[in-house]
């Protein structure tokens, strides 16, 4: 059900994913393809915001904290999931492995090299961190204005 609390998780880290994703492209090798690259990571945390904090929010500050990590956790996750398994299957459509498992293998191993990336520069773990906390903060401070209204 849309709720405020929920639209407020879903920009707060729509939000997140944008300033981490532009500051993850300079990493990227040059001539990489950028097309879809911030629009789907902002969709993915978003709704990662909707589903997750949204449903979290209103548990006091502490909790807040916690949501919010957890939320960028699981948007981390599907953002690594989506980006890799393209790659992999660019990779499979030029005949790179010799079955699906090696494939399967090899995506595992591209979603650890770009978290391995996204290391090598300290501003993105931060703005990644950062802006996740300070989304679940957001929400939280949603969740309370609801109340009080209510």
């Amino acid at each position: 059900m849309p709720t405020a609390t929920r639209l407020f998780a879903f920009l707060g880290f729509a939000a997140m994913a944008f300033f981490a994703t532009e500051l993850y492209k300079p990493l990227l090798p040059e001539g990489t393809r950028m097309g879809m690259f911030t629009p789907l990571n902002m969709l993915v945390a978003g709704i990662a915001g909707w589903m997750v904090m949204g449903r979290l929010a209103g548990h006091g500050w502490p909790m807040a904290l916690t949501s919010g990590l957890r939320t960028t956790a699981i948007a981390l996750f599907y953002v690594l999931f989506i980006w890799s398994g393209v790659e992999m299957f660019d990779r499979a459509t030029d005949m790179r492995y010799d079955g699906p498992v090696e494939a399967l293998q090899q995506m595992v191993a591209l979603a650890i090299a770009y978290v391995q990336l996204g290391l090598t520069d300290p501003q993105v773990p931060v703005a990644v961190v950062g802006g996740g906390i300070l989304a679940g903060f957001l929400a939280e401070w949603a969740s309370r204005q609801a109340q009080q209204a209510a």
